[in-house]
């Protein structure tokens, strides 16, 4: 057997330096956005300030348009104080909920042992002995709070660099599509490299801090890990479904009445909703997105350092072989940092149609160099030979096989992301289908459109399923674990073609409102429609990945829960089954008919302030923006609650009455429907939106045929995309929360549900 190349010090050097690596080259890209539309003595302009104390004023001389570079700067700030109050009223409720379960978590876990401070046998490894379940209580609830702490971060500078962003994406489009090109994707690299960095290294920062208690106890120290993958997912849960609802509840109320009613275009200053619905792209789509992908890799990370603690790795305390999927995400946080370069210093867009391609060569080249860095990291970090903790045995394993297991699921990631792509973007015939069934009115448009999404499901699950199948004959669940890390490794690459599309949406928004040029507007709906595409593709890379993690999450808890088979011919698996598939539809219900009661009263302010605010069409009165910003801004807070608790308290209820069999159903169920219905859901709504920006752009002969906005057929698609708008944004990225909130928490409870759960069964 060949031992390990990479010493334990040089590891331990290469992966804060990555993470520092990828911080600092977020931050510059953040001083290259800063440096478009500032003034020199930053005296301020009319309006008001935009939060950091500079002002968006023109750049370059020829341009005489300073009255426009004032209102776009007041809209920015708008939009931003709306974000950030928002998000601050949020992190409120999430604080009271994020104290409480940390409670739940340490009286939980404690009572296991009856809170005693004695050691006790490991519980894989019965010969040794390991730290008091009081300490994995104490450090599960800590490296929780760190979890949540992290993704609330997340999201938050998310927000904070989409809104700095958004209108200098704007002021750019004047001297061109590249130009507003590069500063759209820079800001989302910043978000991109920022969320990848802190990630990996707050995870490096608690393990070694944990490490210094447990010592050799491996088996506890990455047990108590767990809790860090929890809190990253429950705080994305709440960012997610309330952050899509605000939002949907906005558009949906601002295109109904807007666009069908009176129409008007689309983010028209005289829409009353349309501020609301610019913040609701930044809540949703980029505080959510990021909370939610943060969480996605805390997870994976997780689920693989807890399987490999009680491998050989853990066993004899490889330390650089242990830390694996770390050494994964630093490679990968350096291999999307010359994927980016390649975008904004190598390859320079001078025309719309290049934007597209010029997105989907991220993800390629991204996959390509991200094949020799995990086969570079597996020959330096891993022995020849090792073994896998598979169900209570130890499976032999060799580097190569393990190096093939995060091949396929970085692979399995780029054929999701093409098949997303083939099914969203209106540059091929599935949405072109759906735009032309427009001409014969809403219904048909509705029905290609599920028709679509359905579709759609097939070849990403046979990738998913794939990927499963030999990652686990490989590797066991280990082999499925660096799977679902394969498919996040170019997560910063993933993240900014991701957070690209709202800020390019915005980036139109304020081009509409602050009266700008149709040209200027014709290049941000460019950018926008491409961002749509990225924006799905990001949401199958998110899906993708929750189905491996949750299945690897999975076998960590039967593991650690004392499960010797899950039989599904068994009455306890079997209705732990059928109920587990359910909750999928039940959570969609939930949030679907919560984004429609938020919309029902945005549609009735609309158009009550329409019908009552003098000279609101002619554009001499002005619209209440803020009342609108309240409605979204209270239903989201209300709503969100109810599908959260749904998903919180299921695995408590069902692991505590029912036992661990029933709660290894229920798992399984939930992962198996709600895979399915999150992609068809996602892309369906995404295909709708493409549809309806197909025929609005009348970049072809047919579309042309279709058009132009007002008619008929362009109606029709827009209730197809308000339709489609609580699928795509709210439902269906949720649904990956859902499945792999479920798991971990079921894995970081189960030494109570092993102990004291199956009350019911007990009585019975």
């Amino acid at each position: 057997m060949v031992g390990i190349i990479l010493s334990d010090l040089v590891t331990e050097i290469l992966i804060p330096a990555a993470a520092v690596v990828g911080i600092a080259f977020a931050l510059l890209q953040w001083l290259l956005v800063s440096k478009v539309k500032f003034s020199a003595d930053r005296q301020p302009a009319p309006g008001r300030k935009n939060g950091y104390d500079e002002y968006l004023v023109e750049e370059e001389e020829g341009l005489d348009d300073q009255s426009v570079v004032v209102k776009c700067a007041e809209i920015q700030s708008a939009i931003s104080e709306g974000a950030t109050s928002f998000l601050f009223t949020e992190y409120q409720y999430v604080g009271i909920f994020m104290i409480a379960f940390a409670i739940l978590i340490f009286l939980f876990l404690g009572s296991v042992e009856g809170f005693s401070t004695k050691s006790q046998p490991c519980t894989y490894s019965k010969d040794k002995i390991c730290k008091p379940a009081l300490a994995n209580a104490i450090f599960s609830t800590l490296s929780f709070l760190l979890g949540a702490i992290t993704s609330i971060v997340s999201g938050f500078l998310g927000m904070k660099i989409a809104t700095y962003a958004n209108a200098r994406t704007t002021l750019e489009a004047r001297k061109g599509v590249g130009k507003a090109f590069i500063t759209a994707f820079r800001s989302g690299a910043v978000m991109g490299f920022l969320l990848a960095a802190n990630g990996l290294l707050v995870l490096y920062i608690a393990i070694n801090l944990f490490k210094l208690y447990y010592g050799d106890d491996w088996e506890g120290l990455f047990e108590a890990i767990t809790g860090y993958g929890l809190g990253g997912s429950s705080m994305a849960l709440f960012g997610r479904v309330g952050g899509g609802i605000y939002t949907k509840a906005a558009d949906v109320g601002a295109d109904l009445v807007g666009k069908v009613e009176r129409n008007i275009p689309e983010d028209d200053p005289r829409n009353p909703a349309v501020i609301a619905d610019n913040v609701g792209d930044n809540v949703g789509d980029i505080a959510g997105m990021g909370s939610d992908l943060f969480g996605s890799y805390a997870e994976s990370s997780c689920a693989a350092l807890v399987v490999a603690s009680i491998s050989s790795f853990g066993i004899n305390h490889e330390f650089t072989a242990m830390l694996y999927p770390l050494l994964i995400s630093s490679m990968g946080i350096i291999v999307c940092l010359i994927t980016t370069l390649v975008a904004t210093d190598l390859w320079e867009i001078k025309t719309v149609k290049q934007i597209e391609p010029q997105l989907k060569y991220q993800l390629i080249i991204s996959t390509i160099l991200m094949t020799v860095g995990i086969a570079i990291v597996s020959w330096l970090a891993l022995p020849s030979t090792f073994t896998i903790f598979n169900f209570g045995v130890q499976k032999t394993v060799t580097s190569w096989k393990l190096f093939l297991c995060v091949f396929f699921g970085l692979f399995a990631g780029l054929i999701i992301g093409f098949v997303t792509e083939y099914y969203t973007s209106n540059a091929y015939s599935p949405v072109q289908d759906v735009a032309d069934s427009c001409r014969t009115g809403a219904a048909t448009n509705v029905i290609f459109g599920l028709a679509l999404g359905y579709k759609s499901v097939i070849i990403p699950i046979f990738a998913i399923a794939f990927t499963i199948f030999f990652s686990f004959s490989f590797a066991a669940m280990y082999g499925i674990a660096v799977a679902a890390l394969g498919m996040l490794s170019t997560i910063a690459t993933g993240l900014a073609i991701d957070a690209y599309g709202p800020i390019s949406d915005n980036a139109g928004g304020i081009a509409e409102m602050a009266g700008m040029s149709h040209r200027i507007r014709e290049r941000t709906d460019a950018l926008d429609a491409a961002g749509n595409t990225t924006a799905a593709i990001g949401k199958g890379f998110a899906i993708g990945s929750a189905a491996l993690v949750s299945l690897a999450l999975f076998g960590a808890f039967v593991s650690r829960a004392g499960i010797s088979t899950v039989d599904v011919l068994t009455p306890k698996v079997f209705i732990g089954l059928i109920v587990g598939a359910m909750l999928p539809y039940w959570f969609s219900a939930m949030t679907m008919k919560s984004v429609g009661s938020a919309a029902l009263k945005m549609v009735e302010e609309v158009r009550r302030q329409f019908n009552t605010i003098p000279g609101l069409m002619e554009g001499t009165g002005k619209p209440d923006y803020a009342t609108c910003v309240k409605i979204s801004t209270d239903a989201s807070i209300k709503e969100m609650i109810p599908p959260g608790a749904l998903v919180m308290l299921t695995p408590l209820i069902v692991g505590i009455f029912f036992g661990v069999e029933t709660l290894s159903g229920v798992l399984a169920g939930s992962l198996v429907s709600g895979v399915q219905i999150a992609i068809s859901a996602s892309n369906t709504g995404g295909a709708w939106d493409n549809a309806k920006k197909y025929i609005e752009a009348g970049a072809s002969e047919h579309a042309r045929t279709l058009g132009p906005k007002g008619s008929d057929p362009h109606k029709a698609a827009v209730i197809g995309d308000t339709i489609g708008d609580p699928l795509k944004d709210t439902s269906g990225p949720s649904l990956n929360i859902l499945i792999k909130l479920m798991a971990v928490e079921s894995l970081v409870f189960a030494p109570f549900f092993a102990t004291h759960g199956g009350l019911l069964f007990k009585i019975l």
